[in-house]
């Protein structure tokens, strides 16, 4: 079963930066998709960005231009660097990887405010 840790997550002012990370161990040869999802407080959650085995990456439109999505295959690890963060991005962010079967991290706070 593959496992997801995340990492990263915090309070930063409007406009500053962070860099979530996401560990996966176990079987993950036959993952497709890797992403982040993030929900907010009484919100659904949303998928924010994915990144292809292949290398293609997608955005959502309300992220596109301040988020990007990395990967460090040999050590196994997504991150998601975060720039320019508004208070609407306050959410808890949660890795996802796709095999067939769906797999999620713990989830990691997320808080933009002054």
């Amino acid at each position: 079963q593959v496992q997801l840790v995340e990492s990263g997550g915090g309070l930063v002012q409007p406009g500053g930066s962070l860099r979530l990370s996401c560990a996966a161990s176990g079987p993950i040869s036959g993952v497709t998709v890797r992403a982040w999802y993030r929900q907010a407080p009484e919100k659904e959650r949303e998928l924010v960005a994915y990144i292809l085995v292949g290398g293609s990456v997608y955005y959502a439109d309300s992220v596109k231009g301040r988020f990007t999505i990395s990967r460090d295959n040999a050590q196994n690890t997504v991150y998601l660097q975060m720039n320019s963060l508004k208070p609407e991005d306050t959410a808890v962010y949660y890795c996802n990887v796709r095999s067939g079967t769906w797999y999620w991290g713990q989830g990691t706070q997320v808080t933009v405010s002054s």
